[in-house]
């Protein structure tokens, strides 16, 4: 097994390479504006440092949000070529789930990303590895007798102290922890079927939870010449 894990979903470009067993090389930066940039020579930067060739991957693991629109995007365009390319599958993961698996934490928590527009994406978690809502976006305010009294991970906690006052590491998402949760999954046998509660796979499709800001225009104002 050879997997190639990467997530865009967060300003992190994160990539890393997993033989099944452990993390062989990875790489993160964090953009917020420089996704499509930084990905593939990230991908390059992976393969060279593991001393592996594209070809050797078997299967593609992607974080599928959710995330604003065109970095979200980058992550699972790249990932459905790689899949077409080499005619490996591309298994789906809720980026959450990836900075919950990080955490290690083995107690009730919840993950919080920066969803813009003073705004968060979150769910909660009963231990790192299973989650217990899907996954949802609000104001930090709106939650935060919810979520009172449990740690949070992620950057939404950090920028929203008040609402979180328990923040843990880390901050960002790590595609080394999107792979062994893949790999974990992967042994144990799991399909498709990582809503809340489940311990599988997603479909490689972007999970927005909001509309994008592009809209078509209504109400063309209608020009004729004379």
């Amino acid at each position: 097994m050879l997997l190639l894990a990467m997530d865009t979903a967060t300003p992190a470009v994160t990539v890393a390479l997993h033989d099944g067993e452990a993390v062989v090389a990875s790489s993160s930066q964090v953009d917020a504006r420089r996704h499509g940039e930084l990905l593939l020579p990230a991908v390059d930067r992976v393969l060279a440092e593991a001393g592996l060739k594209l070809d050797a991957v078997t299967g593609v693991v992607v974080g599928v949000g959710p995330g604003p629109y065109t970095g979200l995007r980058v992550g699972l365009v790249t990932a459905a070529a790689f899949s077409s390319a080499l005619g490996v599958p591309v298994h789906g993961l809720c980026t959450l789930d990836g900075l919950a698996y990080a955490s290690g934490i083995e107690e009730p928590f919840a993950v919080a990303t920066d969803a813009r527009r003073k705004e968060v994406y979150w769910a909660r978690y009963a231990d790192s590895r299973t989650r217990v809502t899907d996954a949802a976006v609000d104001r930090p305010a709106d939650i935060a007798e919810a979520l009172a009294g449990l740690p949070v991970v992620g950057a939404g906690a950090r920028l929203y102290p008040e609402a979180f006052p328990d923040a843990r590491d880390p901050e960002h998402q790590s595609a080394a922890a999107l792979a062994a949760l893949a790999a974990e999954r992967l042994a144990a046998g799991a399909g498709a079927g990582a809503g809340a509660g489940g311990g599988g796979f997603l479909d490689p499709l972007p999970m927005y939870l909001r509309r994008p800001d592009a809209q078509v225009p209504k109400n063309y104002k209608v020009v004729t010449p004379k």
